[in-house]
C-alpha cells in the first residue's frame, strides 16, 4: 500500500505528467477501500486481504521470470520482510476499519501516516529532525483530533484500528524508502506481493467465509485496483522524484469522501472539513520542511 522509487528506466522530468500519474494511482488506492467495503458484504476481512495480494503477485511473476530469477538476490530481506509484514497489517486495519466506521473517516485516519514518518525515522535512526517537520506533523495531528471528537464520545474500535494503520503505513513507507535507495522496483514489488500473500493465507483460513459466486468480480475488482495503484505510481515516479510527488498522497483522502459521499450518503461534517485541510496542510509542511536544506545537514 506504500510507494517506492527506482532509477532504473528514468526519463526526462515531466512533472506535470507525473503529478497526473501519481494522482491516478491514488485514485486507485481510493478504489480500493471502495472496492473493500462492498466485497466486505459478501466475506471476511481475511479473504479480501488474500485477493488483493494474490491477483498482484499472479501479474508480476512473469515479470520477474522474464527478468531472470538472479533478480531476485538481495541482501535486504529484513527489509523487504519488514514492509511486507507492517504493510500487510496496515491493509487488515484499513479493511477492517471501513466495516466498522465511514469510509472517508478511516481513510483520512490511516493516510494521516506522513504526520508519523518524522517520529518513526527519529526513533529509528536518531537523526535530528527539523522544527518545521515536527511543526506539520502538529498541525495534522490537530485535524486527526478534529475528526475524532474525543471530547464528544469515546473512541471506536474502527478509529483506533484505523490509527494503528497509520503508524503501520508510516513504517511500511519508511521501509520502502530505503529499499528505493539499492533495490530496484520489480524487486520490491515481488518479494511484497508474495511475503504479503503468504502471509494472508493463514488469515484466510482462520478468518474464512464463503462467499456467493457474485462476489468474485468485487474481489477480481479489488486486486486489479491495488495492481493498477502499484504500476502508476512506478511509471509517475520515471518522470518526477518521489520527493516531488510524495503529496498527492493526500488526493486518496479526497477522491475518498466524494466516493463516500455519493455512495454511502455520508456528507462531510464541518469538522471533517477542517479535519481533513489540517492533516493535509501539516502534511505538507512537513514534507516541504524534510525536503528543504538546512544548515549542518538537518
Amino acid at each position: 500500500m506504500s510507494t517506492s522509487r527506482t532509477t532504473v528506466g528514468h526519463r526526462p522530468e515531466n512533472l506535470a505528467l507525473g503529478a497526473a500519474l501519481t494522482t491516478a494511482a491514488f485514485f486507485c488506492v481510493a478504489l480500493v477501500g471502495t472496492l473493500a467495503k462492498v466485497s466486505g458484504q459478501y466475506t471476511s476481512t481475511g479473504v479480501l486481504l488474500l485477493f488483493q495480494n494474490l491477483i498482484c503477485l499472479v501479474f508480476i511473476v512473469p515479470v520477474v521470470w522474464r527478468d531472470g530469477w538472479s533478480s531476485l538476490r538481495t541482501s535486504k530481506i529484513g527489509l523487504h520482510v519488514t514492509r511486507a509484514v507492517t504493510g500487510t497489517a496496515c491493509w487488515y486495519a484499513l479493511f477492517f476499519a471501513i466495516t466498522q466506521i465511514p469510509l472517508a473517516n478511516a481513510t483520512l485516519l490511516t493516510y494521516s501516516a506522513p504526520l508519523w514518518m518524522p517520529l518513526v525515522a527519529w526513533v529509528v535512526t536518531r537523526q535530528r529532525v527539523a522544527r518545521a517537520t515536527w511543526i506539520g506533523a502538529g498541525i495534522g495531528f490537530a485535524g486527526v483530533v478534529l475528526v475524532l471528537q474525543p471530547q464528544t464520545r469515546s473512541f471506536h474500535v474502527g478509529e483506533v484500528a484505523a490509527l494503528a494503520g497509520a503508524v503501520l503505513l508510516a513504517i511500511a513507507m519508511m521501509s520502502v524508502r530505503w529499499l528505493g535507495a539499492t533495490e530496484p522496483i520489480t524487486r520490491v514489488l515481488f518479494y511484497y506481493f508474495l511475503l504479503s500473500t503468504v502471509l494472508a493465507v493463514p488469515i484466510a483460513i482462520v478468518d474464512w467465509q464463503a462467499f456467493p459466486p457474485r462476489a468474485w468480480v468485487w474481489l477480481i475488482a479489488l486486486g486489479f485496483a491495488q495492481l493498477f495503484s502499484q504500476i502508476l505510481i512506478v511509471v509517475a515516479y520515471r518522470y518526477a522524484s518521489a520527493e516531488k510527488v510524495g503529496p498527492f498522497i493526500y488526493c486518496v483522502i479526497v477522491f475518498t469522501a466524494v466516493i463516500d459521499w455519493i455512495v454511502w450518503h455520508h456528507p462531510p461534517t464541518l469538522y471533517m472539513y477542517i479535519g481533513t485541510a489540517l492533516v493535509i496542510g501539516g502534511g505538507l509542511v512537513a514534507v516541504r520542511a524534510r525536503a528543504a536544506p538546512t544548515p549542518g545537514g538537518g
